[in-house]
């Protein structure tokens, strides 16, 4: 069953919520941790609207669990507990938090199911990361599945998952293939959304619940443009 709740105050989506987890669906533009930019995170809106909403005083406990590049939207998972943050960083860890993610891509893939098994080096300097056929120094594989599960009149809609988790693993493997995601200039798309964001959305995420040992599964919705509208079913 998918909790869906608004803080207008904060204009936070927060998908579930119990004593333990907190899960949002990040807007795109939203950082989820403090970088060098200074921009407001998520992990501290959040701590507002937990203050705001249960009438905490002094500090709030937050755990950043995993993160979202800046122009991507969709499931964010946070701890609000000490007790709960460890099982959950292990749950990622290992690969036991099956995430779904969607992308949009103009181009057709060659094939409408595939794999993708590259090498990805991150270059730091322009945050960065190429995808190679082979192994080179300091290069990490990175492994995904997707599908073609819609057509639009000039989009195509993928889903996509993941067996590892790279830096910009599914924006460099998509651009290798040919496949660059709407909106993402630095993956070789031809112009940019007007909001900054990318056509890839974390849209589905199940686990077991690290403290109540049941079965939890979400879905984040949408964000509200013609394109991701015209996706949903």
């Amino acid at each position: 069953m998918v909790e869906k709740i608004i803080s207008n105050k904060n204009n936070l989506q927060v998908i579930y919520e119990d004593n333990h987890i907190i899960i949002v669906n990040k807007r795109a533009g939203d950082i989820v941790q403090g970088d060098k930019t200074g921009d407001k995170p998520l992990s501290e809106v959040i701590k507002e609207y937990i203050a705001d909403k249960y009438n905490k005083p002094g500090n709030v406990y937050l755990g950043v669990v995993h993160r979202l590049d800046r122009p991507t939207t969709g499931i964010v998972v946070f701890s609000k507990t000490s007790k709960a943050l460890p099982r959950l960083n292990k749950l990622f860890a290992n690969k036991d938090a099956k995430k779904t993610y969607w992308a949009l891509v103009k181009q057709e893939p060659q094939k409408h199911q595939a794999t993708l098994i590259h090498w990805l080096k991150k270059n730091p300097k322009n945050n960065k990361s190429t995808a190679h056929l082979k192994e080179i120094r300091d290069s990490k594989k990175a492994i995904l599945h997707y599908k073609m599960i819609k057509k639009l009149d000039n989009y195509f809609l993928l889903e996509i998952q993941l067996d590892t988790g790279r830096h910009h693993q599914i924006r460099s493997q998509l651009a290798s293939i040919g496949c660059p995601i709407k909106g993402d200039l630095k993956y070789g798309f031809d112009r940019s959304n007007g909001d900054a964001s990318i056509h890839l959305h974390a849209r589905h995420l199940n686990f077991i619940h690290p403290v109540k040992k049941e079965p939890l599964e979400v879905t984040a919705s949408l964000p509200n443009d013609p394109l991701w509208n015209a996706c949903a079913y």
